[in-house]
């Protein structure tokens, strides 16, 4: 290739690169470096073609710069950890906008498949649960107490297990997206239909209004976290499937880090409705009102925080570049 040729089809990309410098403080490390990377091989190129030639010093400067900022941006800072979860995570989901629509619709679908399914099947519920599980739960109902399942467990015992299982899950849901965004599907479904079958069995015994209750007083920042790892599962899966432009080992490492991202951003909400569900939700004569606010609460958190915020973020960077 010609050096006029290189130099017509990268000085773009060049440009853009000393536009990320002038705004350094706004870059994250992972961006630095697959900017760096980048500069290096087209630097390796320059002076391998065109030894001695302008180009070569350009870019020479240009990979020395990025060298010392990324190395500066290596020495830790607290500000650096809050940075994570007010930029990079929000930064993140805006980009994976579309798959986070993706997790939500098939996870609301798949409840109300459950739900459907158990209406027309008595047997579901147990297919379902477990027959362990519907039969305790038929006797709390008629104990009076349909929601002692939550009050059996010492509350720290619970909130470990609890928290340290729905990590898990959420782990689980988002790996799978290494086998595609069809497995990470799969699993988003079994949960999803669980969840509509539970609460028909509920709805059963005119029990819906306090099943809604109790569950989604911690479950709507759990189930909003696993749609969520959802998201990353499928925003890795599609990597792999659907590299566009780049070789599919490049676009599934990145779109892996993205994911990455995206499933330690939801370690603080699991670990706050684990909280929820072990100290609080076995309160289960507290007000209406006042587990309603809770959840609708958490609501209104999750929507800004993985929806209205990350658009609002990347707008306001979009005017100031």
């Amino acid at each position: 290739m010609k050096e006029a040729v290189f130099i017509y089809q990268n000085k773009e990309k060049w440009r853009e690169y000393e536009s990320c410098l002038s705004n350094i403080k706004r870059e994250t490390p992972d961006t630095l470096a697959d900017i760096y990377i980048d500069v290096t091989n087209d630097l390796s190129y320059a002076q391998t073609h065109y030894p001695g030639s302008k180009i070569g010093i350009y870019l020479n400067g240009l990979s020395s710069k990025l060298h010392q900022f990324i190395h500066e941006k290596k020495k830790w800072k607290f500000s650096q950890l809050i940075d994570f979860w007010r930029i990079e995570v929000p930064s993140v989901m805006y980009q994976c906008r579309k798959e986070l629509l993706y997790s939500f619709l098939i996870f609301v679908i798949s409840a109300f498949i459950g739900a459907f399914s158990a209406v027309n099947d008595d047997t579901y519920a147990r297919l379902l649960l477990g027959n362990y599980y519907v039969d305790m739960t038929l006797e709390n109902i008629e104990k009076g107490d349909p929601m002692a399942v939550y009050k059996q467990a010492n509350e720290s015992d619970m909130f470990w297990n609890i928290t340290i299982n729905n990590v898990m899950v959420s782990f689980y849901v988002f790996i799978y997206g290494m086998f595609t965004s069809i497995a990470t599907a799969y699993l988003l479904i079994q949960n999803a239909i669980d969840i509509g079958g539970f609460h028909y069995l509920f709805y059963q015994h005119g029990l819906l209004w306090e099943s809604f209750l109790a569950v989604w007083l911690h479950g709507t920042l759990e189930i909003s976290a696993i749609i969520v790892a959802g998201c990353a599962g499928i925003t890795m899966g599609n990597g792999w499937l659907f590299p566009k432009t780049y070789t599919r080992f490049e676009s599934f490492k990145r779109s892996a880090k993205k994911g990455v991202k995206i499933i330690i951003g939801t370690v603080p909400i699991f670990i706050i409705a684990g909280f929820i569900e072990s100290y609080i939700t076995r309160h289960t004569g507290l007000p209406d009102a006042i587990r309603l606010l809770v959840i609708l609460s958490s609501f209104a958190f999750v929507l800004f925080y993985y929806v209205i915020y990350p658009k609002k973020l990347c707008n306001h960077e979009s005017r100031e570049n």
